[in-house]
This record gives structure tokens, sequence and C-alpha cells, in this order.
């Protein structure tokens, strides 16, 4: 099975800036061992099961948490399964139809 899942979270009491609690998020993420890309409007993960997916989405509030009282999240999920790379096999078959695209 794939799970995809892109999702941006942030503290929205910090200022017009939240890299700093962004980037422990990402460290974590990168840590982890899960596949992920970074983007400019989020992070897109991609898991075996919904349940991995979803703890990566826990653990990253757990450590906003003491951080902020308030926190952000949007959260898209496509699970198929079946398959998996499917965060490099989107793009390619994109890009079979089209050239080269930005990424």
């Amino acid at each position: 099975m794939s799970i995809l899942l892109n999702f941006a979270m942030f503290p929205t009491d910090k200022g017009a800036s939240v890299s700093e609690y962004v980037s422990k998020v990402i460290e974590n993420i990168k840590d982890s061992g899960v596949s992920y890309k970074l983007n400019s409007m989020g992070t897109t993960i991609e898991t075996e099961t919904m349940a991995d997916a979803l703890k990566v989405v826990e653990d990253s509030y757990k450590i906003l948490e003491p951080y902020s009282d308030r926190i952000y999240c949007t959260i898209n999920i496509d699970a198929r399964p079946n398959i998996s790379n499917r965060m490099g096999g989107k793009i390619e078959s994109i890009e079979e139809k089209i050239g080269n695209v930005n990424h």
C-alpha cells in the first residue's frame, strides 16, 4: 500500500516567520527514515500504512505543542493499495506526457 500524505503544521502565535518551529518538525521527519519531500507549502510523506502516516502528523504536533497555544494543520491524503514509490512516480507520469517540470 502507498499512503501519500501532504501536510502543513505550524504555530499561529509566533509571528510572520515560523521556520524555526517548522524546522523542528522537518528534522524529526528526516530522522524518522520516512520518505518525504519538502515543498514551499508543506511536506509530502509516503508510508506503507495509514497508521504510520498519521503517526508522523501526531509526532509533529507533539513537537510543536510545547511552543504554542495554537497549532494550525492541513492534511491531504491519497491512499492506494498494491503500489509503492508514488511520490516520484506521479511526477514521472506527468513528465512522460509534457516533459520536464519544476519539482
